[in-house]
């Protein structure tokens, strides 16, 4: 009795991540070799009893190959660097057959998110043993903030349709839901950019005052060399110009959660997407798309966390994971997000573009108001 029952948990640990459950077709041919069993032992016919053998044996020889199909895959997920709401993007499952002999047939492959399957639309119709095969597939996610992954589901129906085994595959993965971006009002556009370029900026780019002299590389412009220098070096120098316009913009997010009704802080992904922190969260991202665009150095202010001045893709990504990963404040923070707020005078009278995004109405962020460029509502979001 003990090495059964020591027998029965090693079998339920070996297919702890195995299901098996009958199709329609399975169904029926179940039946039927139940009633031709029945007819068998009624009647003692020897013919009855030979189909009902050949009957049961494709049900086996069905969970014996099925078995063989799952066996020794592996599967390996990888999901986009950069991810936005609502915006489709393209993930690939690697998927090796490990066996040396049995391929693998009818193969799907499914997503395990939050528990449940998540059918992608992922078949693989025949994999050879120690073949690989790379299977692209759409990823769409709706809201922004930490994605996460459990695993994967495999299934097949090989070899006859009776019956769908599964395997589970812990694959745990994570992603970063960047906020959707929405097109802005030209007319805001050119009102907010036509702010703060009237100042000096000492790097490299394009103008007349000098910059930098350096030695020539392959493919700079034969006309930026500086003749007198070259000869005086007896070596090509180039000439780099300095920018003549500085564009540097500090966009702050309020998180500042005022008293009343129906506005709660929560998590990120916890709040409808027509919430109004949710709508200011992408007022704010489109506007960082759109300053982005046209060259700012840009800063971001989100409670009371900070995101220095800079430039590039790295630091522009790196500001919209902030945004896809923030929420509204706390009581214990909302001091300190009002405390960063009050900083937003200091950079206007610097003549930095500074913006102050409000997701609702509220007197405690609305007195700062008066020191920043512009402050935007989420009701003006199209």
């Amino acid at each position: 009795m003990r090495r059964f029952e020591r027998v029965r948990r090693f079998i339920r640990w070996a297919y702890r991540y195995r299901s098996v459950r009958l199709t329609s077709e399975g169904v029926r041919f179940v039946l039927l070799a139940l009633a031709i069993g029945v007819a068998a032992i009624n009647t003692g016919n020897n013919l009855l009893y030979l189909l009902l053998a050949m009957m049961l044996s494709l049900i086996v020889l069905s969970g014996v190959l099925s078995e063989q199909c799952l066996k020794r895959l592996s599967v390996r997920r990888r999901l986009p660097e950069h991810m936005f709401a609502n915006r489709p993007a393209t993930a690939t499952f690697t998927i090796t057959n490990r066996k040396r002999w049995f391929p693998t047939f009818s193969l799907r492959v499914m997503d395990l998110v939050e528990g449940a399957a998540v059918d992608r639309g992922v078949r693989l119709l025949h994999l050879a043993p120690k073949a690989s095969a790379v299977l692209a597939y759409p990823l769409l996610v709706t809201r922004r903030g930490r994605y996460p992954i459990e695993g994967i589901k495999l299934l097949t129906r090989f070899p006859f349709g009776l019956f769908v085994k599964a395997a589970r595959i812990p694959l745990p993965s994570e992603v970063a839901v960047y906020p959707e971006i929405k097109p802005l009002p030209e007319a805001l556009v050119r009102e907010l950019t036509s702010v703060g370029s009237d100042q000096s900026l000492p790097r490299r780019g394009q103008g007349i005052g000098l910059y930098n002299l350096r030695a020539y590389q392959a493919g700079d412009d034969s006309r930026s060399i500086h003749w007198r220098t070259s000869a005086r070096q007896a070596t090509l120098m180039v000439r780099e110009t300095e920018r003549e316009d500085q564009r540097r913009a500090t966009l702050a997010l309020s998180t500042v959660v005022p008293p009343g009704p129906g506005i709660i802080s929560g998590r990120c992904t916890g709040l409808p997407p027509d919430h109004p922190f949710e709508r200011a969260v992408v007022l704010a991202a489109s506007l960082l798309a759109a300053l982005h665009e046209r060259g700012y150095a840009i800063g971001l202010l989100i409670g009371d966390r900070e995101i220095p001045l800079d430039m590039g893709m790295t630091h522009f990504y790196r500001m919209l994971c902030a945004l896809g990963l923030c929420a509204p404040a706390g009581p214990a923070e909302a001091e300190r997000a009002l405390a960063g707020l009050r900083s937003l005078g200091e950079r206007t009278a610097r003549g930095e573009l500074t913006l102050l995004v409000l997701p609702w109405p509220d007197p405690r962020a609305q007195r700062v108001s008066g020191a920043v460029t512009r402050v935007l509502h989420a009701s003006e979001l199209p």
